[in-house]
């Protein structure tokens, strides 16, 4: 998964670990929050080399606790196989209980999807930014490019016309 260190992502004084940019492009973001993620050791020493996918990931939320599935962190390179951890495991996500209670009642009303954007280490503890979205269509994604290029194309055609070339 490719680094991204765009603000949006990641909060200043946090290293980014891995990033979820198909999840802004697949849903639109109506809420995001931060949570803890419970790991094992090995785990935490894999994601400090990167070696995580994030992309096939997300949330759910069984008897009043969150819980990621399909985070895959590969095993630490250094570790004995005796005391390595399953790469595909289900982990707790810690959260307060009225934000997971409030969130709960989103989903199940509004049918909406809890995928995670970032997973990051802020001081020196692992943190994931989970959202809550709702999934696009595709030709919601194809009206989405075709916005952002006329804007593009707007912003050109103005900064030519201010310096006098067209």
């Amino acid at each position: 998964m490719a680094k991204s260190q765009k603000r949006r992502d990641i909060p200043a004084g946090a290293t980014a670990v891995a990033t979820n940019r198909a999840a802004r492009r697949d849903y639109d973001i109506l809420d995001t929050l931060e949570v803890g993620i419970q790991l094992r050791g090995s785990e935490v020493k894999s994601l400090r080399e990167s070696k995580v996918q994030l992309a096939d990931a997300f949330a759910i939320i069984y008897q009043n606790e969150l819980w990621l599935v399909g985070l895959h962190i590969s095993a630490y390179s250094h570790s004995a196989a005796a005391f390595a951890h399953e790469p595909d495991r289900r982990r707790k996500l810690l959260a307060h209980r009225a934000e997971i209670e409030r969130w709960a009642s989103r989903v199940d009303r509004e049918k909406l999807t809890i995928v995670p954007l970032s997973l990051y280490f802020k001081d020196g503890r692992a943190k994931l930014e989970i959202a809550l979205g709702r999934g696009r269509s595709r030709a919601d994604r194809r009206h989405e490019i075709a916005k952002r290029d006329a804007e593009r194309e707007t912003r050109r055609a103005v900064s030519r016309a201010r310096s006098g070339k067209y």
